[in-house]
C-alpha cells in the first residue's frame, strides 16, 4: 500500500493512493497516518479494505508529511560507503546517530526555509522508514519486521552550523523545514528489498546524486537493531538512514543552496519531491 495525507499544514487528512492512481480518503477508517496507524494490525484492517470502497479526493493541493507526530526521528549519518569517501572520512565502525527535532518534518514538496545566518545549505536524498513494532533489544530479522514502511526524506543540512559551531551534529540538522518526507508511506511488503534502490537529486535541473541504496553500510534491519541496544523505538518513530554521494559540500569547490533554488529528488518506487529554498523569516 502507499499511504499519505493531504490538506493545508495542520489540516491533513490520510489517504490511500489506489492501484489506478486515484487518492481515495482514509480519514472513516483511520483518524490520522501516525503511530497508531503504522502498526501490523491497524496497516492489515487498511489493507483488507477495497480502495473503490473509499471516497475519491478529487484534487490534492498539497502533501503533508507521510507520518504525522512521530515520538522520534532519528538519522544514520556516513551509512554510504561512497558518500563517505567523498567527505573524506573512513567507513564507521559502528552506526553514526543524530537527530533531527521533530518541529523539522514537512510535506514533501514544501519551502526549504534557509536558517538565519545560514552560509552553507546542502541537500541529501534518504531512504527513510516508520517503525510499526515497538522494540528492545532485536536482532536484525526482528527489526527488518518491525519496519512498516519506507518513504524518501530529503536530510536537509547547514553545514556550518553542523560542523563550525561546536558540539553535534545536530544543530545542523533539525531547523524548521529540513525533514521533508514522502509523497507515500510505502508498505515494506510493496518495497521488496529496500538495499536495491535507486536514487537521485537534482538542483536547478543538474544531477548531483545518483545512487543507489545497493552501497548502504548498514542495512534498515541492523539499524533498527543497532538502535534498540540504546533506546525504545515505538510505532510512528522515524529513521533516515543515509545518502550517496553528490553533496554540496563534496562538489569541488563546494555548492550550497540559495533562496530561489529548486530542488528535486526521488527514490525508486517511492515517489518523488521538489522543493524551492525560500529566504528566512
Amino acid at each position: 500500500m502507499k499511504l499519505l495525507r493531504y490538506g493545508a499544514v495542520g489540516a491533513e487528512k490520510p489517504g490511500l493512493l489506489a492501484a489506478d492512481g486515484s487518492i481515495r480518503d482514509l480519514s472513516g477508517v483511520v483518524p490520522d497516518i501516525d503511530g497508531s496507524t503504522v502498526t501490523p494490525a491497524s496497516l492489515a484492517r487498511i489493507a483488507a479494505i477495497d480502495p473503490a470502497s473509499l471516497p475519491q479526493v478529487e484534487k490534492v493541493e498539497r502533501y503533508g508529511a507521510c507520518v504525522a507526530r512521530p515520538g522520534k526521528f532519528l538519522c544514520i549519518g556516513l551509512n554510504y560507503a561512497d558518500h563517505a569517501a567523498e567527505s573524506g572520512l573512513p567507513v564507521p565502525a559502528e552506526p553514526v546517530i543524530f537527530m533531527k527535532a521533530t518541529s523539522a518534518l514537512s510535506g514533501p514538496n514544501d519551502p526549504v526555509i534557509q536558517p538565519r545566518n545560514a552560509t552553507k545549505l546542502d541537500w541529501e536524498v534518504e531512504l527513510a522508514f516508520v517503525i510499526g513494532t515497538e522494540c528492545r533489544y532485536v536482532d536484525e530479522a526482528a527489526g527488518a519486521a518491525a519496519i512498516a514502511g519506507y518513504f524518501v526524506c530529503n536530510d536537509v543540512s547547514e553545514r556550518a552550523f553542523q560542523l563550525e559551531r561546536g558540539g553535534t551534529w545536530d544543530k545542523g540538522k533539525g531547523c524548521d523545514s529540513f525533514g521533508p518526507i514522502g509523497p507515500w508511506l510505502v508498505t515494506a511488503d510493496e518495497v521488496g528489498d529496500p538495499g536495491d534502490l535507486s536514487m537521485w537529486l537534482e538542483v536547478n535541473g543538474q544531477r548531483y546524486q545518483d545512487g543507489s541504496t545497493r552501497t548502504m553500510i548498514f542495512k534498515p534491519g541492523f539499524i533498527v537493531s543497532y538502535l534498540s541496544q540504546f533506546m525504545s523505538l515505538q510505532p510512528g518513530d522515524i529513521v533516515t538512514t543515509g545518502t550517496p554521494p553528490g553533496v554540496g559540500m563534496g562538489q569541488k569547490p563546494p555548492k550550497y543552496l540559495s533562496p530561489g533554488d529548486r530542488i528535486r529528488l526521488g527514490i525508486q518506487g517511492l515517489g518523488e519531491q521538489e522543493q524551492v529554498v525560500v529566504a528566512p523569516v
